[in-house]
């Protein structure tokens, strides 16, 4: 967890130093939510990581279980595969959130937050956690993916989801140079527009090499002109942490994004 946490801090200064978005609404009520948020979600993840996925990744090194295991490839080549394989499927499990309307009432609590920063990538209802963690046990299953290539993508996309949330300027040439492999904050910047159109693009979460796959990659929305957020909580005010955790069930929750 060092890596992610050290993410956090650095990235919390330097989108003081270097804001992209100015904010709409006061920080601290909205930073509190997503790390409550954050903290219910630490829970679901620690204790479904360790009593399914770890477990599943390693029956599936014991027992040879899996593409991955079944191949002959280096250890290297391996645990890089199975990075990149948990990776995509979490564009697919994205783009389902997105897609599927049970789904999306659970996401959506992650779009409500009207700025973004490095907190909003901390900031998921704890039951679309346990279902992703859910189905990730058997995208580990089907590929035969390592404990330690789940280990390293699990700290990997965390400091990947704190870095492409955070309200960070960074210099043209060098977003556009990161943009051609991983997620950037104005590429991200984009995802998040109360735009329904906008929220469908750029759904990946590290590697953006499965946007330009996939042909939803956008990058020709300025972020001036980006209103961040969705227009029913906008209107209402259900982006409070308790409404938020009770939203999905309420019936009340925004369509489909």
């Amino acid at each position: 967890m060092a890596p992610p946490i050290a993410a956090f801090g650095l990235l919390l200064l330097l989108e003081r130093l270097r804001p992209l978005r100015r904010r709409t609404e006061p920080s601290r009520p909205r930073f509190l939510q997503n790390l409550a948020l954050a903290a219910a979600g630490t829970v679901v993840n620690l204790a479904l990581n360790e009593l399914l996925v770890v477990p599943v990744a390693r029956r599936a090194v014991e027992r040879r279980r899996g593409l991955l295991q079944r191949s002959s490839l280096p250890h290297r080549v391996e645990t890089a595969l199975g990075i990149a394989w948990l990776d995509y499927t979490l564009y697919l499990w994205h783009l389902l959130t997105h897609r599927a309307s049970w789904f999306w009432r659970m996401h959506a609590i992650h779009h409500a937050d009207r700025d973004l920063d490095v907190s909003t990538g901390l900031g998921f209802h704890p039951v679309e956690l346990a279902l992703s963690i859910v189905a990730r046990a058997g995208f580990v299953a089907a590929a035969g993916v390592s404990p330690r290539a789940f280990d390293l993508w699990q700290s990997a996309i965390l400091t990947s989801s704190l870095f492409h949330h955070a309200n960070l300027r960074l210099p043209p040439s060098l977003e556009r140079l990161l943009a051609l492999v991983v997620v950037t904050p104005r590429l991200h910047g984009i995802h998040h527009s109360e735009v329904e159109a906008h929220r469908r693009a750029n759904l990946s979460s590290g590697l953006s090499w499965w946007d330009w796959a996939h042909g939803t990659l956008r990058c020709d929305v300025p972020q001036e002109k980006l209103t961040i957020g969705l227009p029913d909580a906008r209107r209402s005010g259900k982006a409070r942490f308790v409404r938020l955790l009770a939203l999905p069930f309420s019936g009340r929750s925004p369509r489909a994004g």
